[in-house]
């Protein structure tokens, strides 16, 4: 059988020649042909551009019907990918049957060879990647619409993005009105109504998949048409990668050493994906291509041949270290061995992708690990070296492709959340490829979290129980992460984020932070009040919680949320046990809408005095420190907490030292931030709390450090992490001790229920996908885990340690 999937350009010209050309007569589709008989045939923007061969971009038409066609006042209209019309122009002339009709469109500054002499000439700049083609006929009336890349102006789902090599042709002149189903992407192939397209095809020659490959990160034979052959090792007719992977007969399950060719390679093919398994040997006559990195063969047909010896997946004891280590087994089926740890699951909820690191730890911020500079440097480029992703076999973005919204997501269900630091191990081979970083792609899309495709054996551990501290009193810092009682839906010109179905869900960078609506306020509630609840301690330090009197369009006083917030852990409590320590009467003026605060357990310990701000300058691009004395009730020693949140990484100044954005304020505020307590609370046992955007060895903790003060959690749990960004863990959110505090102190943790965790649990990306990843529980109630330490407050403290 022989399986095509583009038509050969000289077999469309042969046929055509065939067809009568009497007449210009209203348009009737070829047999086999569907669609208004005039189409677009080809789309290429990169005419011009680095690396590209033509100097022109073109958009090439095809009559598809049995008589000519005028083109007179039609026009051929190009959009950018959002929509905005770049240039329109009017044709002329007529189309014979099965002919081409060439426009070429504007010139680029490089390229080396002129088109074929074109029947229309246009002037627009066409994208290289992602844009939209429509021809109307002379009434105005539209024929044809291809969108292409990320284009918002489309049939059905766009084409894939094109590159400045690279162009989106009509396979086999089929018109469904489906653009990715309909356009094959591969080497600009230009043709005029004489037929002429440059330059002369020098015909295909054999060649092993080694061959292809070669041994360099690009193949020798890029633009060559090739005759090979191989077994199917994966197939992807769903989910955008529209191709399989070939494997030479009899190759794989031997190492392979950095200069090694390999012995797999991508067709990309929707025609063989859909009608291939794998196991089948196929003959494949094509054209080698690179795209975006990964070697593969376009413009592919391939016939099924018999005889071909099985191919074996290779064992990989870990990740092969340097890219020329990995490009042996590019394409190839591996089989990696042992124990892998999850180290990134961002991407999960967007592009299905989880990244991995062989071994049981996951891969560190280097400052949570090394003191920034050189140390840190060479500790990221082990982390760089030591990752590689597992993809789902998909190009889906979850995120904004309709049909992958209405496809569960791969791999994550509450049972099997994919957290960070937990491990997985492989009990099915996958392929290693390259799509935009180094994958090990599975051998068909995974749907959902049980799929027959997915190679994971995995584990849940999450962490229902808070960790053990010991002590009379327990104390917690914890990031609740934009708790606003006040809601988008009553800020004037507030916009939001949507789920899929385009109901708003939170904020989206407006005056007020957190939940849109009543009902996602109310899903976000039930998360906090489960984590808070679950932390089961005396003193909590809260960060990002709404300071009501910054909002600009109520007059609600200062802890108006936090009052909320007591009122409703009382009600599911059913009792009066939570208080919260009251602003002080002097506050700073242009606070942040997001501050510190105390909550308490009055039935256990009691407020001693008013709270007290650190009113200094040094911390108004922040949030200003909050200190507030507690007490066992009648027994034991007083201490003093101070709830801070500093600087964030994400804005203000680079000093070039590899710790994010604004470490200066940073430093000035830990800085700022010891001074005081020395000058108000001098020797008393004192305990600094919160999120400190600072990881464990950089320079703002060092300065705290250097003060006298203990990270007492580190003390605990030494490579314990309160979040995860970039999938890299690091602890951000610290308990730090001054001598008398520490000999209070009879344990420290982190409870690991939001850093680890997939943030499609939680309840701002509620609905984001057609499966509902939200329960009303602690897992993912914010981004950062709650620090936790236990005291003894007796007469004189338990001693020891400080």
């Amino acid at each position: 059988m022989t399986l095509t999937s583009r038509a050969r350009r000289g077999l469309a010209a042969t046929a055509a020649a065939s067809l009568s050309l009497a007449g210009l007569v209203s348009l009737a589709p070829l047999a086999g042909a569907a669609g208004p008989g005039l189409v677009v045939d080809e789309v290429y923007g990169g005419g011009g551009n680095s690396g590209a061969t033509y100097t022109h971009d073109f958009v090439e038409l095809h009559n598809t019907t049995t008589s000519a066609v005028s083109v007179d006042g039609f026009t051929v209209k190009y959009y950018s990918a959002s929509g905005n019309l770049g240039n329109t122009c009017t044709l002329s002339g007529s189309v014979a049957a099965g002919s081409r009709y060439l426009v070429q469109q504007a010139k680029g500054s490089g390229g080396t060879t002129a088109l074929p002499t074109p029947d229309a000439t246009c002037s627009a700049t066409m994208s290289g990647t992602s844009g939209s083609v429509v021809l109307s006929d002379a009434t105005g009336a539209v024929l044809d619409t291809v969108g292409y890349g990320t284009a918002s102006l489309r049939e059905g789902t766009a084409a894939p993005a094109l590159t400045n090599t690279t162009s989106a042709s009509r396979t086999d002149g089929v018109d469904t009105d489906d653009n990715s189903a309909d356009f094959t992407v591969g080497t600009p192939m230009p043709q005029n109504s004489g037929g002429a397209t440059p330059p002369d095809d020098p015909g295909p020659v054999e060649a092993t998949i080694a061959q292809i490959q070669g041994t360099g990160a690009a193949s020798p034979l890029v633009g060559q048409e090739v005759i090979t052959s191989g077994v199917v090792t994966a197939t992807y007719p769903t989910g955008g990668f529209n191709g399989v992977y070939l494997q030479t007969p009899g190759t794989g399950g031997a190492a392979k050493a950095a200069g090694e060719a390999s012995d797999g390679v991508f067709v990309y093919s929707g025609w063989m994906a859909r009608n291939l398994q794998v196991g089948d040997c196929v003959s494949v006559e094509a054209t080698v291509e690179e795209y975006r990195g990964l070697t593969e063969l376009t413009d592919a047909f391939a016939t099924e041949i018999t005889g071909c010896e099985p191919v074996e997946a290779t064992q990989l004891a870990g990740v092969p270290a340097a890219d020329a280590d990995k490009e042996p087994y590019e394409g190839m089926l591996v089989l990696p061995q042992g124990t892998y740890t999850i180290t990134n699951n961002y991407q999960l909820n967007q592009y299905g992708q989880l990244g991995l690191v062989a071994g049981e730890e996951p891969l560190y911020q280097a400052t949570e690990v090394v003191e920034p500079g050189p140390a840190a440097l060479a500790y990221e480029a082990d982390n760089q070296r030591r990752l590689i992703t597992l993809d789902d076999g998909s190009s889906w973005d979850y995120m904004r492709n309709t049909d992958a919204k209405e496809s569960p997501l791969p791999y994550l269900s509450a049972t099997e959340p994919m957290r960070t630091a937990s491990q997985v191990t492989f009990e099915q081979p996958v392929i290693l490829d390259y799509r935009f970083q180094w994958n090990y792609q599975p051998t068909g899309q995974v749907v959902g979290a049980t799929d027959e495709h997915d190679p994971l054996v995995t584990e849940n551990d999450r962490e229902v129980d808070v960790p053990e501290a010991g002590g009379n009193i327990q104390m917690a810092a914890f990031n609740v992460l934009n708790y606003f009682t006040d809601l988008g839906m009553d800020e004037e010109g507030c916009d939001y984020y949507a789920d899929m179905y385009g109901d708003p869900v939170a904020t989206n960078y407006c005056e007020v932070r957190g939940a849109w609506d009543e009902d996602s306020f109310v899903d976000q509630k039930a998360k906090i009040l489960a984590a808070i609840g679950g932390l089961d301690a005396e003193v909590v330090a809260l960060m990002e919680i709404e300071n009501s009197a910054g909002i600009s369009y109520v007059d609600h006083h200062r802890d108006w949320t936090l009052a909320e917030l007591v009122s409703s852990l009382n009600a599911a409590e059913g009792s009066t046990r939570w208080a919260y320590a009251e602003s002080p009467v002097v506050v700073p003026e242009n606070e942040d809408v997001i501050r510190t605060a105390f909550i308490y357990d009055r039935t256990a310990v009691q407020a001693l005095g008013a709270s007290v701000i650190q009113l200094d300058d040094a911390f108004a691009n922040a949030r200003y420190p909050l200190a507030q004395q507690f007490k066992a009730l009648n027994t034991g020693r007083p201490f003093t907490a101070v709830a801070n949140h500093f600087k964030s990484k994400g804005s203000g100044e680079d000093d070039g030292t590899g710790q994010g954005l604004a470490n200066p304020s940073r430093e000035a505020q830990a800085a700022a931030l010891t001074s005081w307590v020395e000058e108000m609370f001098g020797d008393e046992a004192t305990f600094l709390l919160g999120d400190f955007n600072a990881y464990s060895k950089e320079t703002p903790v060092q300065i705290i450090e250097d003060a006298g003060y203990t990270n007492v959690v580190k003390q605990y749990e030494p490579t314990s992490a309160s979040y995860q960004f970039s999938g890299r863990l690091g602890s951000l959110d610290h308990v730090f001790a001054n001598a008398e505090a520490m000999r209070l102190v009879t344990g420290a943790g982190i409870w690991d229920i939001n850093g680890d965790e997939s943030i499609a649990f939680q309840y701002s990306r509620r609905l984001y996908n057609v499966v509902d990843f939200y329960a009303p529980d602690q897992f993912a109630s914010s981004d950062h885990d709650p620090a936790v330490v236990g005291l003894d407050t007796g007469s004189r403290g338990r001693g020891g340690r400080g």
